[in-house]
């Protein structure tokens, strides 16, 4: 009985895989070495779990935290699953405990530290051992071109060799796909054994509003999660804690977190935000790497992130139960100057990579397309959908946008007539009629352009030069920034179609803390009494176990007893997250305050039907793969599904990165309507650049390619390469 569908429900309490997880378990059965790459909260612990108690041996996991690896082992002592950490926190008569259990084969799995990993005398250990699985956890550390690049973790290609017969895999929430190459390429892993699944984080409500009155529109927005967990992260030690004094003074429940306080205090106050016992953490970004709180339903950045990489590891910390939550970015160019400062006493290289991580920021807090489009290209995934109907952009009113034709069309022809040699700064230097030095060098005072655009400010032509490159009608060199147009905005120069945009963001109306639930949640209405009775008794067999609350049971699983109203062992066994020992511990206490609720208010048990594997935009990349592996037309799939051609290539582009096949692709190519030389360029320049994004691809063709071919012969170069 030991399959992964039976462990998964008896052990963990599921009753189905999520997206890519039994796929990869699969592949690691087959002791095949693997990459993992998926968001926060999807369930990449599960892929590693699962096998571990699958294989005779023992797992061992790499963790950078101590607190995350005391979260994790918690919770899988919890559910009865021998596992033990050894880091610096023990004392030497613990870790020697924890290192008999190991050398006895009590414990399934061993969570370390790289480092104490690299010692002789885990070596030593391990090579006594039957050591089956070596699991790296957040393994972008790998990469020097990662966001938090660590030594240590590149020196584990060492325990590979040293142990051979252990199957490896790597897994990551935050990967760009040059930190995927990184990362396969230390290891040894091969591209036909990358798992990747989509980015997104549909639960999540993502919103950027410019930053007026930081205070009181942190104030406003907190009026929606009164009793709720929270973080709102700051970029300096000080800031961290006039916001705290600030909150605290209003009567909020809330703790500062920084480097610059005692560790006791530090350490405190984190253990109070995990236990419930505060709901709000101010902090830098110090706080919440290995904080696994999954019932943190809204995260706030009250300035300005340095990176992409960051703000998405930051926003991933809120609803890992997968209920609905809310980020909140509070964007100013003032904060983006104050991160400029600092960038420019770096040395380089450090310098040009922060400048273009800040840039790239920059340009998605100001962009006006969906947030999910925007923020999951960075990573070289295409979002399928026109419109995620949860993020601010895409409710946006259309009153919020404005007809840009004219100043888009100055700007267009601004880059064309001064040579498309020069960054936005210097073309809206020559519209605003500059008299500097660098104009007067070039005599660019001498263009039709020179000064037509000295109705706007600095700020908004540099706004509507980003909305510009944001939709295809400039393209922007990365190392210099030097601007060129596209036949795109060549097309838009001739035929002056309208464009609608904003002229600046601040225009944007004050919409904070208008919460959007999403559409991604199945979970039904439920019955907020009888929640937040179930609530305090979690608490209550938290505290007298010393754990946190979510140890015992996640939010969401009181959620389906507060919906369902189960007042049998057998409709409690059927809730999400209820497993054979949790049961067997805490079933009864919960079983006892539902009865006596549903008793007082005369109400009867549900029945849950099992969940169904959701066929959305999601998961349906696995529909229509197979279904184009079954024969079907890429013609008949588009009129089956009502979606453009575009959005079937996505969907089968998805599929073969997810490790699956896909029939000939001659059918594929007859689609292309470029002639031989051209197609067989067009491969030449994947497989000199990769084929995960296009734009390098693109610009290295020049934009004599446009992106439809792109992906129609990117697929067809996929299917030919696994």
């Amino acid at each position: 009985m030991s399959t992964p569908e039976f462990i998964l429900k008896s052990t963990f309490g599921y009753d189905t895989f999520n997206s890519l997880q039994r796929e990869v378990i699969a592949n690691v059965q087959a002791r095949r070495d693997t990459l993992v790459v998926m968001p926060t909260g999807s369930g990449k612990s599960l892929t590693y779990q699962v096998p571990a108690l699958m294989f005779d041996g023992l797992t061992v996991v790499v963790s950078p935290l101590i607190a995350l690896m005391k979260d994790q082992v918690e919770q899988l002592s919890a559910l009865g699953v021998p596992a033990v950490f050894l880091n610096s926190s023990l004392s030497p008569d613990e870790y020697q405990r924890n290192m008999d259990l190991v050398k006895s084969g009590q414990s399934k799995l061993l969570y370390v530290a790289p480092e104490t990993l690299l010692t002789p005398r885990l070596i030593s250990l391990l090579s006594l051992l039957k050591f089956d699985l070596l699991a790296i956890d957040e393994a972008h550390c790998i990469s020097e071109w990662g966001h938090d690049f660590r030594p240590e973790y590149r020196k584990l290609a060492d325990i590979r060799k040293k142990f051979p017969s252990a199957v490896c895999m790597a897994l990551t929430a935050t990967a760009t796909p040059r930190v995927r190459e990184d990362i396969k390429s230390t290891l040894k892993i091969s591209h036909a054994n990358e798992f990747l699944s989509s980015f997104n984080r549909d639960n999540l409500f993502i919103e950027v509003l410019p930053k007026r009155e930081p205070l009181e529109q942190t104030l406003h927005f907190l009026e929606n999660f009164q009793d709720q967990s929270g973080i709102i992260y700051c970029f300096s030690r000080r800031q961290v804690d006039e916001l705290a004094a600030a909150l605290t003074h209003k009567g909020f429940s809330v703790r500062p977190y920084h480097a610059g306080l005692a560790d006791f205090e530090r350490r405190q106050n984190q253990e109070d935000f995990i236990r419930d016992d505060v709901q709000i953490i101010v902090a830098t970004i110090a706080f919440g790497m290995g904080i696994n709180k999954p019932n943190v339903r809204f995260v706030i950045h009250f300035d300005l992130p340095k990176s992409i990489e960051n703000y998405y590891q930051e926003i991933g910390r809120a609803g890992r139960d997968g209920l609905p939550s809310h980020c909140l970015l509070l964007y100013s160019y003032s904060d983006a100057n104050k991160i400029k400062y600092f960038i420019e006493q770096k040395e380089e290289p450090e310098r040009s990579a922060s400048r273009q991580h800040l840039e790239a920021m920059t340009r998605y807090a100001e962009g006006s397309v969906c947030r999910r489009k925007s923020l999951l290209s960075y990573f070289g995934e295409t979002f399928a959908n026109e419109n995620c109907g949860a993020c601010d952009n895409c409710g946006a009113d259309e009153v919020d946008l404005a007809d840009i034709t004219v100043p888009a069309q100055k700007f267009l022809s601004c880059v064309k007539r001064s040579g498309e040699r020069f960054g936005a700064a210097h073309v809206v230097d020559i519209l605003l009629g500059s008299k500097n030095e660098k104009v007067e060098k070039y005599k660019h005072h001498e263009l039709s352009t020179y000064g037509i655009g000295r109705e706007l400010s600095r700020s908004q032509w540099m706004h509507i030069s980003r909305q510009l490159v944001e939709r295809g009608l400039l393209d922007q060199e990365p190392a210099y920034r030097v601007l060129s147009v596209t036949a795109k905005g060549l097309d838009m120069l001739r035929s002056r179609e309208q464009m609608r945009g904003q002229i600046n963001v601040a225009q944007k109306s004050e919409r904070v803390g208008a919460r959007v639930k999403s559409t991604s949640s199945e979970e039904p209405e439920y019955d907020k009494s009888l929640f937040a009775l179930l609530r305090n008794k979690r608490k209550e067999l938290a505290d007298a176990s010393n754990v946190p609350p979510y140890i015992i049971f996640s939010d969401k699983t009181l959620a389906q007893m507060a919906a369902y109203f189960p007042q049998t062992k057998e409709g409690l066994l059927n809730m999400s997250g209820m497993g054979r020992v949790k049961y067997e511990r805490y079933g009864v206490d919960f079983l006892t305050v539902i009865k006596s609720y549903c008793r007082e208010n005369r109400i009867e048990e549900k029945y849950k039907t099992p969940r169904r594997e959701k066929d959305d935009a999601g998961r349906r990349y696995m529909a229509v793969g197979d279904a184009y592996n079954a024969g079907e037309s890429v013609p008949n799939l588009m009129k089956q599904y009502d979606v453009t051609a575009d959005t079937i290539l996505n969907h089968l582009a998805r599929y073969v990165m997810g490790g699956n096949p896909l029939r000939s692709a001659e059918d594929l190519i007859a689609l292309s309507n470029l002639n031989s030389d051209q197609q067989m360029a067009v491969f030449k320049a994947f497989d000199l650049l990769g084929s995960d994004m296009l734009k390098p691809v693109h610009e290295k063709m020049r934009g004599t390619i446009n992106y439809d071919e792109l992906k129609i012969l990117r697929l067809c170069y996929l299917c030919e390469k696994r």
